[in-house]
């Protein structure tokens, strides 16, 4: 961008955060009710940042670190035993038993008085107990002498402080996603919903919906391979710790998924520590990356301008959440991370296409083979669809994975069992290589009763609400996507945009109470048209 707008430099992300939440209070805060339930969700859009930036910060820094003791170690290796850290010499004494005795020259004729020998004996007696008692406290000298602990050096006190943070950033998002969850589950209850429209005109709001959507996407395209600065790369490579090799490339995710996106890298747009951020070889791939990454984006500002058009009835509506979208700290963070932006458009295209029952399984089946975790929310939707519309959504789900399982057989990076494993999440929950809050403290083995109750939420689901319209399947949706942060083992509470779109159509949209399947669907393949809603809102 600098080269287009003179001496034009990357908002940091700290900065961001202070202007934009400013700015969302300004647009979205509703001053003439201020105990309503939409300034309580703006307060809780907004305490998603600290959260973030900690778990970025402090993950980037260890990066740093690692990278820092890699190049530490490999300049020992390099340079030999001179290149560590010379101690001083212990210096221990010498125990009297091996001190060289001279004996003198001794009269070989006995004794002439009996005692003398008694005594001598005794005497050698007490020397050689003194000796003894001399060389067992030099031994034990020996035995309590420890070695000194090499001295830390400035890259393991930054891994320490930085993992203290990434921790603290970890529980902060837990807490305020604890608070979303409960939000968005009692959401179905909450019959009054008055229209509370932004504080800004639809061309204002279009006006700042188009230019951040710019400054974004060239964020993006312009984000090139970063330098490592002040660090060398040969020690990375030589470095056995996987953690090392993992984070520097930015192109290997674990965890279930679809194995081609493991071939996409994702791009930091805008790291808090330079160092910390992936290093990539410039190609095909990061181009890939880059167009995947703006497509995907762009497919959610117009899924959601088209759900407040055609199901809320309002246009001013959907320009606004769209705005609020690109305002939000983590949109400006995580845009070139194409694993957070790629659910969240399918999710959106789904609820958007929620009359097409056949559409709407083809992006739920999509949605489920890249990244897994929208799997649960099958229940959900399919309680949905039960009176009406079940045959065609399970035919769009069940032929979306046939089809994407039969595409893994053209995938060469493993065997086509192990690519459907990873596809399907086909094994017992990882217990070791996490990462996120159970790498840094939490134990592994917990995840079980997580996701135990992670999987008792989602069936409950499909029986509560008993009756469930549009509203219901918006918020019980991001309710299950916000749930899987909680068992997610590989950045859980990280992924935001899972449930982002879906939390921003829950706030602002009207009652639905009468946009069930019974009464939108047609008999047949195409969807019913509705005209008069009770509500008085736009339906075509």
């Amino acid at each position: 961008m600098s080269e287009i707008l003179f001496q034009y430099h990357k908002v940091n992300p700290t900065t961001w955060v202070y202007l934009s939440s400013l700015l969302m209070l300004g647009l979205y805060f509703k001053f003439g009710r201020f105990w309503s339930v939409r300034n309580l969700d703006l307060v809780l859009l907004i305490l998603l940042a600290p959260g973030l930036l900690m778990a970025q910060y402090g993950g980037e820094a260890s990066v740093k670190a690692r990278r820092l003791m890699a190049l530490e170690n490999q300049k020992r290796e390099t340079n030999g035993p001179a290149a560590a850290p010379v101690e001083p010499p212990i210096r221990r004494e010498i125990p009297k038993s091996f001190e060289p005795k001279v004996t003198p020259d001794v009269d070989p004729s006995p004794p002439t008085e009996p005692a003398a020998p008694e005594a001598d004996s005794a005497a050698s007696g007490e020397d050689s107990a003194a000796s003894g008692e001399d060389s067992a406290a030099s031994g034990g000298e020996e035995a309590t002498v420890e070695e000194p602990s090499p001295p830390k050096t400035s890259a393991d006190m930054l891994l320490a402080s930085s993992r203290k943070i990434e921790r603290l950033g970890y529980l902060w998002l837990f807490a305020v996603g604890a608070l979303l969850l409960l939000r968005l589950l009692l959401d179905p209850t909450m019959v009054r919903r008055p229209l509370l429209e932004p504080n800004l005109t639809s061309g204002g709001l279009t006006f700042i919906g188009v230019s951040l959507f710019v400054f974004l996407m060239a964020n993006v395209w312009n984000s090139e391979p970063l330098a490592l600065e002040r660090l060398d790369e040969i020690a990375l490579s030589q470095s056995g710790e996987p953690e090392v090799r993992v984070q520097n490339t930015g192109s290997l995710r674990r965890g279930p998924g679809y194995p081609l996106l493991n071939l996409v890298p994702s791009i930091p747009t805008n790291p808090l520590v330079p160092e910390g951020a992936g290093a990539f070889e410039p190609g095909k791939r990061l181009v890939v990356a880059k167009l995947i990454a703006i497509l995907c984006h762009l497919a959610v500002v117009l899924g959601i301008v088209a759900v407040g058009y055609w199901h809320f009835g309002s246009i001013k509506t959907g320009i606004g959440m769209t705005t609020l979208y690109l305002m939000l700290p983590y949109t400006a963070q995580m845009t070139g991370h194409i694993e957070h932006v790629i659910p969240a458009g399918l999710l959106v295209w789904a609820v958007l296409c929620y009359r097409r029952p056949l559409t709407s399984g083809m992006f739920i089946g999509l949605a489920t083979s890249l990244v897994y975790y929208p799997l649960f929310l099958l229940p959900l939707w399919i309680s949905f669809y039960w009176r009406k519309g079940l045959m065609r959504f399970l035919i769009g789900v069940v032929a979306t994975l046939v089809v994407m399982a039969i595409l893994l057989y053209f995938i060469p990076e493993a065997s086509y069992w192990k690519n459907l494993q990873k596809m399907f999440g086909l094994w017992f929950p990882y217990q070791e290589g996490l990462e996120g809050i159970w790498r840094l403290g939490w134990e592994p083995v917990y995840r079980i009763p997580v996701l135990a109750a992670f999987v008792a939420m989602a069936g409950t689901l499909a029986i509560w609400p008993a009756q469930k319209n549009l509203g219901t399947l918006l918020s019980c949706s991001a309710a299950v996507m916000v749930a899987t942060q909680f068992w997610h083992g590989f950045g859980g509470g990280l992924y935001i945009g899972w449930y982002l779109p879906l939390l921003l159509l829950t706030i602002f949209r009207p009652n639905l109470e009468d946009r069930i399947a019974l009464a939108v669907l047609g008999e047949g393949w195409n969807p019913r048209r509705v005209v008069g809603a009770a509500n008085g809102l736009k339906d075509n």
